[in-house]
């Protein structure tokens, strides 16, 4: 055992018991940041608007401040962007967060110097969880690598602007750099393709021992990994390789395709960080779900997702919440952020401690007929099939076809299969039980002969790669959507149909 793993068994367990004493006083937690959010914004333009000064209790927020999206409260961002000060949060941001916005185009998420230690230290905290509850600590002795957008920054309005990935890379604390891969130059390669091979190239004699990424990239450097040695595992390459760190996805679909790849099961640490904020981390190899982060900056609001579009949805805070309800997550944080739809629905698996999934986004579902399918429930049915089957999948799209030339209509799956399926008819029946099992609706529109049972279409070799590339989205923090109540995704995919 080295010395950095040595120490940092100690430094772990230090941190492990100060989470613990936030998880236990969670409510309270909350309680304060939504008071001092409060105090920190009520000299804001936005706080002045919204009669900070007079609100004393969560009642009173409601009634001031409506839930927004970014698009509702873009007026806002664009002052800040003019130049003007004291917007939504004290003075300016330090930092814009690009990412891609619905209908707004590029969207720009304000880091301020108040909200980037919650970015910075959240990873860093799920890291020292997986070391204080199973003792494993090697994996710092070695070699890491964070597969991600360039960390090379722009400016907009004077203010440095780029992705959440490019942004954190930037204050990686100097005990990691050492060990932190690829270089910085190979990091600002803006082809992925390009990029990958480069980070091929310089990682391939490393001692790699963690390594994080959105699961479908890692896939592909895993690949190239493979093609580029002959060796026919990951182990045989990173022979000390032990974490895998990953956020974005729902891993469970891709785990058999990685095990198989690896050669081996690793342990995995899940993250779930946000443009508007790092929302929540796996804390245990043990429990199901991600630790909530109460005590960071942001105080959280939670409507159930049936009430969402309603012209006054119940709007709740942390000590309401139950399990097994989704819920849309609103944000309010010392970014500025104040009663923000970050599009995302939640659902708790355990209230003591508060630990949740994500169950998918708001505006991707499919309910062409009424039937409210989330990516939950897609995601749970593949996964159990692959499962069952002993298949492997590569990725995977759910759409509805509202107008087949024959027949009625039907939810198309496009699959991306790493090894084909004995029976591809008797897969799409297992998994189109599944999804009766788990979405009423569904059910009955079968049974009602509004819906025949879903269709798999098969999608060739790299065919959702090809489709990334083609839309000019490959690679970082892209990926594809698990589902959509249109086409727009499905009729491209079909390009790539084998």
């Amino acid at each position: 055992m080295g010395l950095k793993s040595l120490f940092s068994i100690p430094f772990a367990r230090y941190h492990a018991s100060r989470l613990k004493k936030a998880r236990a006083s969670a409510i309270h937690a909350q309680s304060t940041i939504f008071h001092n959010l409060l105090e920190g914004g009520k000299e804001t333009l936005f706080g002045q608007e919204h009669s900070f000064s007079r609100l004393t209790s969560y009642q009173d927020f409601k009634n001031a401040v409506p839930i927004r999206d970014y698009e509702e409260g873009k007026k806002y961002i664009e002052m800040i962007i003019d130049g003007k000060e004291d917007v939504l949060w004290k003075g300016k941001p330090i930092y814009f967060c690009k990412t891609s916005g619905t209908t707004s185009g590029t969207k720009y998420i304000p880091i301020t110097k108040d909200s980037m230690p919650n970015h910075i230290l959240s990873a860093r905290n799920a890291l020292l969880s997986y070391i204080s509850e199973t003792r494993k600590a090697s994996f710092v002795d070695g070699k890491m690598i964070f597969l991600q957008g360039s960390p090379e920054l722009g400016k907009i309005g004077g203010i440095a602007a780029g992705r959440l990935s490019g942004i954190v890379a930037n204050h990686i604390p100097a005990y990691l750099l050492k060990n932190r891969m690829p270089t910085h130059a190979t990091n600002c390669i803006e082809d992925w393709e390009e990029k990958v091979d480069a980070i091929v190239e310089e990682t391939i004699k490393e001692d790699m021992t963690l390594i994080s990424g959105i699961p479908s990239w890692v896939q592909m450097y895993f690949e190239k990994l493979l093609k580029k040695t002959g060796k026919e595992t990951i182990k045989e390459i990173f022979p000390n390789f032990s974490l895998f760190v990953y956020g974005g996805v729902n891993f469970n679909p891709y785990r058999s395709i990685f095990d198989k790849t690896i050669g081996t099961s690793l342990p995995s640490i899940e993250l779930y960080p946000a443009s508007e904020g790092f929302i929540a981390f796996q804390d245990s190899q043990k429990a199901s779900g991600m630790l909530l982060i109460v005590d960071s900056g942001i105080f959280y609001e939670f409507i159930p997702v049936e009430d969402y579009y309603k012209e006054s949805p119940l709007r709740l805070s942390l000590e309401d919440v139950e399990v097994g309800v989704n819920y849309a997550l609103i944000i309010n944080s010392n970014a500025g952020l104040w009663g923000y739809s970050i599009g995302d629905i939640i659902k708790f698996v355990s209230v003591d401690p508060y630990r949740i999934i994500v169950a998918g986004r708001l505006k991707h579902y499919i309910s062409a007929f009424g039937e409210h399918v989330i990516a939950e429930e897609v995601e749970s049915a593949m996964s159990i099939a692959v499962e069952k089957e002993g298949i492997e999948i590569l990725e995977f799209h759910v759409a509805p076809q509202v107008n087949p030339p024959n027949g009625l209509p039907y939810h198309e799956w496009s699959v991306e299969f790493a090894n084909d399926p004995a029976d591809i008819g008797a897969l799409a029946l297992m998994i189109d039980r599944l999804m009766q099992e788990k979405n009423v609706y569904y059910r009955d529109l079968i049974e009602g002969k509004v819906l025949r049972k879903l269709v798999i279409r098969k999608i060739s070799k790299n065919g959702f790669v090809n489709f990334m590339r083609a839309r000019g989205k490959l690679g970082g923090q892209n990926k594809v959507p698990r589902l959509a109540n249109d086409r727009q995704y499905a009729d491209e995919l079909s390009k790539f149909a084998e």
